[in-house]
């Protein structure tokens, strides 16, 4: 029958064809056309001979050709062809398509739409003839459709629009997504079909997500690119959340297995985003409408592992590498300035719930990236040194190094930076080169800004895994060939961070000393420094067998990696040589300045303390140092050559040998010989040098005593130093006396702490330490007389004491707290001696000044954090003691000398003890306050913070209402500032939403409103206080309104013949207080509010650009913006209340008056703000103008507006008075008093032009949305000129009497025209 068939096809006339197929039954062709297809012979022939047979004019044919397609359409489907079979008979199918009548092909389209809904599409293979189809339906003119006639184009909307309203099998979706990619959509189609895809996007199998993603991009070519993209994000946001969710409930009994394979969902991640990065390279409009999508949404909801990865991923193309990477600069650093400001403040935290966090969200994209994401991790690394490089610390010139404030934005972006790059290097180790390559290059090259975050981060990766260090030898030798030219903080930091390294690696550390040893003869001082303090490094952490323990000594490797020792490698006597060589090279350094000799002494005690087989040379040196200027002779005076400790370099006189700090750290090596002897005999165990060591403490106790004695019986005349010395810098004579007096001063500092370790409660023994204390005070006395008066030639260094802080601390507990009978007869030689009682205290608090700003403190131990820690809990325990044992006022009362009170002292120190917890020490607050009370550490972790802080609240603040109590004659502004200072600092210890933080501001706001007192200093710091609480409880405008009429009311109108009631609410608030103190409280605080509110009108316009615009008709949903628009509308009422009073307030010129005038304008941008967004609400049909609004409107319009004009007429008038008085003073002060006008009248335009822009925009608002905003508004004549009449009488009648002088007058205006033209200018 084939034959027949194709043998009458071939000729020219189809007649004999047609005659024939007639004869065929439907059943027979289709056996027929199975049968070729299947054999996959001459399959092409028989179809176009069916076709050429089968004319569509005749109905039959026409029903014969429909039979054809329905069964070929079955056929390819079934999946039992060839593919080259089945793409030939589809491409003869879609050849013949457009032969079809109107009706035929509606039929054929329906055929389509029934097996989409009965889901029976396998292969998808006859879904290509689908869109051929459409073509030849949309391309004719009328067809029935239904009941009615539509045209050929409406019938393919509907059809399409049945076909993706209609349900799909999960398996079709991919082949129906390729389909439509063939088909010509418009917009809205386009944008439904889009939307139906991404909905099935998640229903579909985790392996499927891949190629159907594939196949959305292919379909963003025709547009909707920014829907597919956000619709892919979303999805897989939901993905991820739901997986999470299940992480979480992972211990959950009633958990069923989980429904999504972590590994999997990763994997098909990380692949739809190679998809998405490809599609990006090929279609640039794909990559700007993503960056776009980021930049123009909503990045609270944009934001998420997935949607950043992508990003990441994006940012490999050259083109969006800027725009990706400037995007996520900004939206990492608002992301934490958000979150900060909404935690300062308890009414943006109710508002607007707590986006999710940015560095939350990166490290979830690292774990993510194990699984196969190597696409991100280039981006991940980019962006992790932008961040350091862009946030880090910054160097100022003529400034200290500007750190980033601990904890602000920039310092948590710069931290974020580093976590990102910390964790790629671990997890990712093609990076890890490069990573550590660019470290080490920031280091060395950046060496002229600061580096500390980069070496920090150096440590980490160090620390974390340091035994891959050992493939990085070479850049190591690299770096380490640049340190001679490195500064000496950036030396020092880089040489401990790579400290695991040198222990485990030979070659590198060979390499090191070589460098090391060269930087010791370089001409650089620096060079020098830094070679010193790197030798002491390896000595510190080479331990020569024998020594004590590292846990004994408190020091670490750090790493639990690190299993190797130099021991495995060097015999005892190898690495005690090795040491020995670097001691040989350090004794070198005591011929060198005294910057290098002093951090040598400073090393010794350190190096000893953790290499303790050392101890013996190491001793050695520093006695045969000290005996080059000490004095053997037992009784010359004095016993120390200090000549020999300076140095003439041309006209300057230098100081060489820091006698002090050799002696400082003689004394701390014997110090730390007794408590290692100490600690051997409590382990039974010997020393076998022990006969050395005695012997060399026996001759050190001698020296000491000896110098002790002596320097007890100088007096200054016997170092050249008396009253009438000559102590300026300025000239050689006073340089070398001010080296001697520092040098003296120091050794006393030494002596008073070696005499009383030794002194085990000597009566004697602290009877000297006051004869070397009276030593001291007379030079410090000399030198504060004599930089009182020679101040312009040039001050004295600030001098820094010597005693160690461990020594300050047991020092305190002595003179305060030692209750024992026995030690009290010798103490009360100290205690009876008030200076040295003040001094001890005052050195206290220098200390811990020190450690509040760089976190390390001079002396032994000063950089161990734990030792200060304990150091701190001991001295507070003393001072807090102290003070609320004799309080300032008891003090005074039985005080003969003149000196400052010391409980004032130990005040001062517990408010500079307070913020350095709080800044160095958040994490151990429980144990400082465990401490204070006298409890373990180990029970530390039970402390109730807030109990503890609140009853140490308590205290400070039953001391302070003593003084308030007291009366305004007995009353201490000074002691009452510090309270406040500590309450300050203590409120932060609170939880903001517990019932102790509540009763602090309670009783604080209860001080305000009842304390009567003009001490500014003291309403300041109370009433800052009281804003900081008042917004961490609730927002503070109904408080800013009240303190506004209490302002008013104290300082009257600016309308003199008003009298205004005086309102008291607050009686803080009095005549001297109200200016300026309390009024740029009040500013400051509403500008705050302000900013707020502000912030908040940013975020609904965000929010409402991102929401789906509302239809014309409206709906009833709820407005999800509602709340926040009323809390916004509230929060400007009120504050426009309190304005109205400052507004109206005569306030004096200066700087009050700016700041109101600049609050004003901000408080007119801010309603702009809003009244733009109400504009935009209304353009996008997403709501109408509330009521409240209108009332706003109105307020403003009656109870601000006019009294701003008012208050500007009555700066002018003010300024116009000032300046007239200023021309009666001076006669040349015209163009002072000009500039003068021009800065203070400067805001006066800015504020009415925030007006008028405010009305403008009313104006737009009033026509967008139907409501007269603007009949709550009255124009003032302020704005162009004022007329006076009265001053317009005076010149009318002025100009009357002189008419007959006119001409006399107008000539000499003429020739003085220039002169007044001048003077105007």
């Amino acid at each position: 029958m084939d034959q027949k068939i194709l043998s009458l096809s071939a000729d020219k006339k189809t007649d004999k064809l047609q005659r024939y197929l007639q004869t065929v039954k439907e059943a027979e062709l289709v056996n027929l056309i199975t049968k070729v297809a299947v054999n996959g012979k001459e399959h092409g022939a028989l179809l176009r001979a069916i076709f050429k047979g089968s004319p569509c004019s005749e109905d039959a044919a026409v029903r014969r050709r429909f039979a054809v397609y329905k069964y070929c359409i079955e056929f390819v489907e079934s999946g039992d062809l060839q593919r080259e079979v089945a793409a030939e008979i589809v491409g003869l199918l879609m050849l013949e398509v457009h032969q079809f009548p109107a009706p035929a092909l509606l039929e054929l389209a329906n055929l389509f739409l029934d097996t989409v809904k009965a889901g029976n599409l396998s292969s998808g293979k006859s879904l290509e003839l689908f869109p051929n189809v459409l073509k030849a339906l949309s391309a004719r003119e009328t067809l029935v459709y239904g009941n009615g006639d539509i045209t050929g184009e409406e019938c393919k909307k509907q059809i399409i629009n049945s076909l993706c309203s209609s349900r799909w099998d999960p398996k079709c979706v991919i082949f129906l997504t390729s389909m439509f990619r063939d088909v010509l959509l418009s917009t809205e189609e386009l944008q439904f079909v889009a939307e139906k895809v991404i909905r099935l996007l998640s229903k579909v199998d985790l392996q499927e997500m891949p190629p159907l993603v594939y196949q959305l991009l292919l379909l963003s070519a025709k547009g909707s690119k920014k829907n597919i993209l956000e619709g892919i994000i979303n999805v897989f946001n939901d993905l991820d959340q739901q997986l999470m969710t299940e992480e979480k409930d992972e211990g959950s009994l009633d958990l069923i297995d989980s429904t999504l394979p972590k590994e999997q969902l990763r994997q098909v991640e990380g692949t739809i985003i190679l998809h998405i990065g490809f599609a990006v390279k090929f279609d640039q409009d794909l990559g700007r409408e993503l960056v776009k999508a980021g930049q123009q949404g909503d990045s609270s909801k944009f934001l998420c592992p997935f949607s950043i990865a992508l990003l990441l991923s994006v940012s490999r193309i050259q083109r969006f590498e800027k725009q990706v990477f400037d995007f996520l600069k900004s939206t990492i650093l608002k992301g934490f300035k958000d979150f900060q400001f909404q935690q300062g403040s308890k009414f943006l935290r109710d508002l607007v719930p707590q986006p999710p966090c940015v560095s939350t969200l990166l490290l979830e994209i690292i774990k993510n990236s194990v699984f196969g994401w190597d696409h991100v991790t280039q981006g991940l690394v980019e962006l992790g040194f932008l961040l350091m490089d862009s946030y880090g610390p910054k160097m100022i010139p003529g400034a200290k190094v500007s750190e980033a404030a601990s904890g602000s934005p920039s310092q948590q972006a710069s931290q974020l930076g580093s976590k990102i790059l910390l964790e790629t290097f671990k997890v990712h180790e093609p990076v890890r080169s490069v990573i550590f390559e660019q470290v080490l290059n920031r280091v060395i090259t950046k060496a002229t800004i600061p580096t500390t975050h980069f070496i920090e981060l150096l440590s980490d990766i160090v620390l974390a895994t340091p035994l891959i260090m050992q493939k990085s030898s070479s850049k190591l030798t690299a770096t380490f060939d640049h340190l001679p030219d490195l500064p000496f903080s950036t030396v020092q930091g880089l040489l401990k961070a790579l400290q695991p390294v040198l222990k485990i690696n030979v070659s590198v550390r060979d390499n090191v000393i070589l460098v090391l040893r060269k930087a010791m003869f370089s001409s650089h001082l620096d060079a020098r420094k830094s070679a010193v303090a790197g030798f002491l490094l390896l000595l510190k952490n080479f331990k020569v067998l024998g020594s004590l323990s590292s846990s004994q000594c408190s020091q670490a490797i750090g790493a639990s990696q690190v299993l190797v020792d130099v021991h495995a490698r060097y015999n005892s006597a190898a690495n005690e040589a090795f040491c020995l060589e670097i001691l040989g090279c350090l004794r070198r350094c005591l011929s060198q300045q005294e910057d290098i000799r002093r951090i040598l002494y400073e090393g010794f005690y350190e190096v000893i303390r953790r290499n303790s087989q050392l101890a013996r040379p190491i001793m050695h040196t520093l006695v045969a140092q000290l005996k080059r200027y000490y004095e053997p002779e037992p009784d010359l005076l004095p016993p120390l050559m200090l000549e020999k400790c300076i140095t003439a370099q041309k006209e300057l006189i230098i100081l060489l040998e820091p006698l002090a700090h050799l002696l400082s750290s003689i004394h701390s090596c014997v110090s730390w010989y007794k408590e290692r002897s100490s600690l051997l005999q409590e382990r039974g165990m010997d020393d076998n040098d022990d006969e050395y060591y005695l012997g060399c403490q026996q001759e050190i106790d001698e020296i000491m005593e000896s110098i002790t004695r002596r320097m007890i019986k100088c007096d200054l005349e016997e170092f050249e130093l008396d009253k009438s010395a000559d102590f300026s810098l300025s000239s050689g004579v006073g340089m070398k006396n001010y080296n001697y007096a520092v040098l003296v001063m120091g050794v006393c500092e030494v002596l008073i702490e070696y005499n009383f370790s030794t002194a085990n409660f000597s009566k004697s023994k602290f009877e000297d330490i006051l004869g070397l204390f009276k030593c001291y005070n007379k030079l410090v006395d000399i030198l504060k007389e004599k930089s009182a008066k020679g101040r312009s030639s040039g001050g004295s260094k600030a001098y820094r004491s010597l005693l160690s802080t461990g020594f300050v601390s047991t020092l305190l507990t002595a003179l305060f707290r030692d209750n024992l009978k026995v030690r009290e007869e010798s103490l009360s030689v100290l205690r009876s001696n008030l200076d040295f009682m003040r001094y001890v205290v005052g050195i206290a608090l220098q200390k811990i000044q020190q450690l509040k700003e760089t976190g390390v403190t001079d002396g032994p131990d000063g950089q161990n954090s734990e030792k200060m820690f304990h150091s701190i809990c001991e001295i507070t325990k003393v001072l807090l003691w102290r003070y609320t044992s004799i309080p300032c006022a008891a003090e005074d009362s039985g005080k003969k000398d003149k000196g400052k009170n010391i409980s004032l002292l130990c005040l001062e120190c517990l408010v500079q003890i307070f913020n350095t917890i709080q800044l160095h020490y958040q994490p151990k607050i429980s144990q400082f306050l465990a401490a204070l009370d006298d409890e373990d550490e180990e029970e530390a972790g039970a402390v109730n913070v807030l109990e503890k802080a609140s009853s140490l609240i308590t205290q400070f603040q039953r001391s302070l209402r003593i003084q308030l109590d007291s009366g305004e004659d007995e009353f201490n502004s000074k002691e009452s500032v510090l309270l406040v200072n500590i309450l300050f600092t203590l409120y932060r210890f609170l939880d903001s939403s517990s019932q102790q933080f509540v009763q602090m501001l309670s009783w604080t706001m209860k001080i305000c409103k009842e304390t009567d007192l003009e001490d500014v200093q003291f309403c300041k710091g109370i009433m800052t206080l009281l804003f900081n609480m008042h917004s961490l409880f609730k927002s503070p405008v109904s408080l800013l309104r009240e303190l506004s009429q209490d302002i008013h009311g104290h300082l009257g109108d600016i309308d003199q013949d008003i009298e205004v009631e005086k309102p008291s609410h607050f009686r803080i608030v009095n005549v001297k207080t109200a200016t300026p103190t309390v009024t740029l409280l009040v500013l400051g605080q509403s500008a705050k509010v302000l900013d707020e509110v502000d912030w908040l009108v940013t975020k609904l316009k965000t929010q409402l650009g991102s929401e789906k615009l509302l239809g014309d008709g409206g709906s009833q949903a709820p407005n999800p913006r509602e709340p926040v628009e009323k809390a916004i509308i509230l929060q400007l009422g009120t504050l426009l209340t309190a304005c109205h009073e400052l507004v109206q307030t005569a306030l004096p010129t200066g700087s009050c008056m700016d700041t109101l005038l600049k609050e004003l304008t901000k408080m007119y941008t801010v309603l702009t703000a809003l009244v733009k967004y109400y504009l935009q609400v209304c353009t996008n049909h997403a709501g109408k103008i509330p009521n409240r609004l209108e009332k706003l409107v109105k307020l403003s319009g009656s109870h601000l507006t006019p009294q701003c004009y008012a208050f500007i007429t009555y700066v002018q008038s003010i300024q116009s008075e000032n300046i007239a008085g200023d021309k009666k003073k001076k006669e040349d002060a015209a163009a002072v008093s000009t500039a003068k006008v021009l800065r203070d009248t400067k805001p006066i335009p800015n504020l009415i032009f925030a007006i008028e822009k405010y009305e403008e925009f009313l104006i737009k608002l009033s026509k967008k949305s139907k409501v007269n905003l603007m009949q709550y508004m009255k124009l003032s004549t302020s704005r162009d000129f004022r007329i006076n009449a009265a001053s317009l009488d005076v010149a009318l009648q002025e100009k009357g009497s002189d008419e007959e002088n006119d001409q006399s007058v107008s000539e000499q205006a003429e020739s003085q025209e220039p002169k007044k033209k001048r003077r105007r200018k």
